[in-house]
């Protein structure tokens, strides 16, 4: 067992209230603390970075996507220290490099210089190599480890509540998120993107002291249990009851690979949309401020609908909310294809707020109610391979289509066509339990 109470003085089993409500607020402040590494928050410094590295948006959404590819081969190794090591320490280092990540990133501009004058060449590809290993630092550390190890920390304090406990993390972070975009942008505008990477390191450094002291594991290694006293459910299997699935055994089941790959979806859409927004609208006759407005209104539908769909997931069957993410991917996509139309933006902005909340429901509920807590973290680890990979190929697609098909219609094409064989194929997915 592990001994998670050295380097600190808090002992959960001595809370007032059960220590899982604390672990809620902590994962969901675990969550925010990744921003840096999500794509929301790297997409507002798109324009002032690349301008200042002299990169064209091609290549730096290529740099993006090659450091994010490499960074998802490792995820699966972060999975299996998360199940031996355990959420707090995992979270611990991970926010570290995170933190030391931005504050090279805020550097890049003289890094990159510096190594010009080594190898006496004025040439862009050396900003755009130095981007790629930045960017593998920080997609690795932030939207892998660090999402990964404070969500599953919050799971497993949980067992026959997750789904209402997973409903405040979700509308939390959501908020937290949406309103990400304006209040970096305001930073970046007042003190530049380098000073504000500076900032946002620094606040991590800050944060590592509140992991240290307040993340744990496991409520049983403090003589605790899931939900704080027994739950008696008939709906709902306990930990007893579940069969605790190896990740070579839930990779031969069909409901893994069909919940993965509209998670997978999701991480591609909105990553391409949120990182090309401004181009997306511009393309369809629309202003800067136009296209950062539909945040705010698709933040609102994914808060809305996730509460519901959290709480009353720990009654329903998972593969309702599949196929209703499935149908919010059509309409999502369908948005992109006639963005220039009225009826187009309401389509785009319904449909990926439906996403958002049934994605924050399937990426949190499904993984232990499948296959498990025991190996939790190798799972979700694959899991958020899968995610972070298809964020990586994102950017580079959508850069793509604008740049060579002079459309972002093509994206609806390819989307519609993936999104067909999901609903087909997941018919049989059924849970394995």
């Amino acid at each position: 067992m592990r001994k998670s109470n050295s380097f600190s003085v808090i002992n959960p089993s001595k809370s007032p209230i059960f220590y899982g409500y604390i672990i809620v607020v902590l994962g969901t402040l675990g969550v925010w603390a990744s921003l840096p590494g999500q794509t929301v928050g790297v997409s507002t410094f798109t324009d002032p970075v690349k301008d200042a590295l002299g990169l064209s948006r091609n290549q730096f959404s290529n740099a993006y996507m090659i450091g994010t590819l490499f960074s998802s081969f490792f995820l699966g190794k972060a999975g299996f220290l998360f199940d031996k090591y355990g959420a707090r320490w995992v979270s611990f280092f991970a926010v570290l490099l995170l933190s030391f990540s931005l504050f090279l990133s805020s550097k890049a501009l003289h890094i990159s210089n510096f190594i010009k004058s080594i190898i006496n060449v004025n040439s862009e590809w050396v900003a755009f190599v130095v981007m790629i290993i930045l960017f593998f630092i920080i997609r690795f550390s932030g939207q892998g480890v660090l999402t990964m190890a404070s969500r599953n920390m919050v799971m497993k304090w949980f067992d026959a509540y997750r789904g209402r406990a997973n409903a405040f993390r979700s509308v939390a972070v959501s908020l937290g998120f949406s309103s990400s975009p304006l209040w970096i942008n305001k930073l970046i505008n007042n003190n530049g993107w380098q000073d504000t990477w500076v900032y946002m390191s620094l606040g991590l450094l800050i944060f590592s002291v509140i992991v240290l002291q307040f993340f744990r594991d496991n409520p049983e290694e403090h003589g605790l249990i899931p939900d704080g006293k027994v739950v008696k459910n008939n709906v709902i299997k306990r930990d007893k009851d579940i069969k605790q699935f190896t990740v070579d055994q839930a990779l031969k089941t069909r409901a893994f690979w069909m919940y993965s790959l509209i998670l997978s979806f999701y991480s591609f859409f909105v990553t391409g949309l949120t990182f090309h927004i401004v181009s997306v609208f511009n393309n369809s006759g629309y202003t800067k401020e136009e296209a950062i407005s539909i945040f705010l209104p698709i933040s609102i539908i994914s808060v809305s609908i996730s509460t519901v769909a959290n709480y009353l997931s720990d009654i329903l069957n998972m593969r309702l909310y599949l196929y209703l993410m499935i149908l919010g991917g059509f309409l999502a996509s369908l948005g992109l294809m006639f963005l220039s139309y009225s009826f187009g933006v309401f389509l785009l902005i319904f449909g990926v707020g439906l996403l958002g909340a049934l994605f924050s429901v399937l990426n949190t509920i499904t993984w232990p109610r499948f296959y498990g807590k025991k190996n939790l973290g190798s799972i979700t680890g694959k899991v958020m391979s899968f995610l972070v990979f298809s964020s990586a190929l994102a950017p580079s697609m959508f850069s793509f289509a604008v740049t060579y098909l002079e459309s972002y219609f093509y994206i609806g094409i390819l989307s519609l066509l993936f999104l067909s064989f999901i609903a087909i194929a997941s018919v049989k997915a059924n849970n394995p339990q």
